[in-house]
């Protein structure tokens, strides 16, 4: 099976109106939620009863979080909006605060994942996780969250872990061209950090689905002349090792003037406003005609 995903619903209402147009024209099957989106709940109400997967998407970086600000001082201000940066979690061992980060982090990813629990519950879903620009891939907030759930015995089926398969970018390197340098460097460090958290949590990963991913290295550009070049190798990888292919999309595009005030990162900020979130949303439209 193929999953052609989208991140960063559940934001705003306007924006999740526009990834649900790609399910209802295009191949979009499956979503990733915000648990701290500011219309959340209008959102919620915008989603079908059938066909379409969810996905918890956990988020450090975007809005306000869900925890007490004054007991997660380290990743938000006194107002509750996220602090913390992508490299501050990711060296905070070198300064001793990796235990206290831990903590803190592990009260506000419990929080979230309970904010969405019941919808999944109420839709009788597996409940999946991933994470907003992927920093669930830090090994503190991966170790984090893999003690949040234990502790709280949450019935996990899925993780993304967002080591892509290199090997298929390099096959079709000239059909890909061109793309972002940075996205290189994203990947790899990516894949670099999948290996340290699978081999720290290599037994209670056992039990949570497995699958192949794409979509990091061409992020930003993701169009449909691109996936029409991936997708063949991917659906035959995912085959040959009999799981689940996921292809990632950021179709959800912030237009509206009050919307963009609200978003209170600016590298998100430039991300949800960029005209590419227009160029993925016409891929996944495009590609639903097509069979690989």
């Amino acid at each position: 099976m193929t999953e052609f995903h989208a991140d960063d619903f559940g934001f705003f209402s306007a924006q999740s109106r526009r990834i649900l147009q790609c399910w209802e024209n295009g191949a979009l099957n499956g979503i990733s939620v915000f648990p701290n989106g500011e219309e959340l709940v209008n959102c919620l109400g915008l989603l079908p009863n059938t066909g379409l997967s969810l996905t918890v998407h956990l988020n450090l970086m975007q809005g306000h979080c869900l925890a007490e600000p004054s007991s997660i001082s380290l990743l938000a201000d006194q107002n509750g909006i996220f602090s913390a940066s992508f490299c501050e979690l990711l060296f905070c061992p070198l300064f001793g605060k990796r235990e206290q980060y831990k903590q803190q982090l592990k009260i506000e990813l419990s929080a979230q994942i309970h904010a969405l629990l019941p919808i999944f519950q109420e839709k009788n879903l597996p409940l999946r996780i991933d994470g907003h620009a992927h920093w669930h891939m830090i090994p503190v907030v991966f170790d984090a969250l893999m003690e949040v759930i234990q502790d709280e015995l949450l019935p996990v089926s899925y993780i993304r872990i967002p080591a892509e398969p290199i090997s298929i970018y390099l096959k079709n390197f000239f059909k890909i061209l061109p793309f972002p340098p940075i996205n290189f460097v994203k990947s790899l460090l990516l894949c670099i950090l999948a290996k340290i958290n699978r081999n720290r949590w290599k037994e209670e990963l056992r039990s949570t689905e497995d699958c192949v991913f794409l979509g990091v290295l061409l992020s930003g550009c993701f169009d449909f002349r691109r996936m029409c070049a991936v997708l063949p190798d991917g659906e035959a990888l995912a085959k040959k090792h009999k799981c689940r292919l996921e292809l990632l999309a950021h179709p959800g595009s912030v237009q509206e003037a009050e919307d963009i005030s609200r978003v209170t990162n600016e590298n998100d900020r430039r991300f949800f406003t960029s005209p590419a979130r227009a160029i993925e949303a016409e891929g996944l439209m495009h590609i639903r005609k097509y069979s690989f």
